[in-house]
Order: structure tokens, then C-alpha cells, then sequence
């Protein structure tokens, strides 16, 4: 991880989901460098690319075209170069049956879309301010999805 900032990515096909998400990081004065991929085909390019630097923390919409979020964490979790990167998935879904598949596939976090910019803006503060290192150890379903 870089000392002088945190390398954030968002993969979503949103648009306006990923331009709540880069602002909310400008307004919460966070030293982060943000990424965005509209699908996952350009996110897994873009981390398969040697010459690129990894995010610290990837978010990951769940239901995108061409590749979803599921299909990415899998990816992900089975290549050895990820395996120090945190992966809050940030879905409009509730659905127990993904909170589950993505809990077993090694997501770190379940974030619900918030649905109003300042609770954004606090479920990023939360989640980027976290101590991953201590908090995957006892990682367990009760404290997998986050609720603010």
C-alpha cells in the first residue's frame, strides 16, 4: 500500500454511481487516488496489466454487462497477485443469496448502495478507514455487510 495516498477502484457500468463515488472521495478530503471501469472485461485488463499499480481496496458492482462482479471476485481470489487486495463488493442488491456467494468467494465487505450522497460519503469513510489486516482475520458473516 502506498504510504501517501490509498489506490481506490470502482468497477460499476453506471455512470452516475461512479460519478457519486469519485466525488464523494473529493469532498471526503481523503488522500486516495481513484479509478474507474465501466465493466469487468476493462477492470480485469487493467489489473492483468503488469505495468498498472492495484488498487488497495477494489469496490465491485455486482451486476454489470459482459463480466459481473461475481465473476470478477472469483478471478481475483484464485490469482496469488491479488491476494492482498480488499474487495467490498457495492451492489444495489440485498439478496441474501449474494451477500452468501459473496461471502464464500472471499469479498471482504457487502456494501448496499446507499441511496443518498451523505450516507455514501460515511459507508466510504468507514470502509477505507478500516484495518483490513486485523479485520479479514476474524472475518465473519456477522461483520460482512455493512449497516450505517
Amino acid at each position: 500500500m502506498n504510504s501517501d495516498y490509498i489506490n481506490i477502484a470502482l468497477a460499476d457500468d453506471d455512470e452516475d454511481d461512479r460519478l457519486f463515488f469519485t466525488d464523494a472521495f473529493e469532498e471526503l478530503k481523503i488522500k486516495s487516488k481513484v479509478s474507474t471501469f465501466e465493466d469487468g472485461i476493462e477492470l480485469m485488463e487493467f489489473l492483468e496489466n503488469s505495468n498498472n499499480t492495484h488498487p488497495d481496496l477494489l469496490f465491485l458492482d455486482l451486476n454489470m454487462p459482459k463480466k459481473s462482479g461475481l465473476e470478477c471476485l472469483v478471478e481475483i481470489k484464485t490469482n496469488d497477485r491479488f491476494k492482498n487486495m480488499v474487495i467490498a463488493i457495492y451492489s444495489t442488491s440485498s439478496s441474501e443469496m449474494d451477500i452468501e456467494n459473496t461471502f464464500v468467494q472471499g469479498a471482504n465487505i457487502y456494501i448496499k448502495k446507499p441511496n443518498n450522497f451523505e450516507t455514501l460519503k460515511k459507508v466510504l469513510s468507514e470502509v477505507v478507514t478500516t484495518n483490513w489486516q486485523y479485520h479479514t482475520n476474524g472475518l465473519n458473516k456477522e461483520n460482512f455487510l455493512l449497516r450505517l
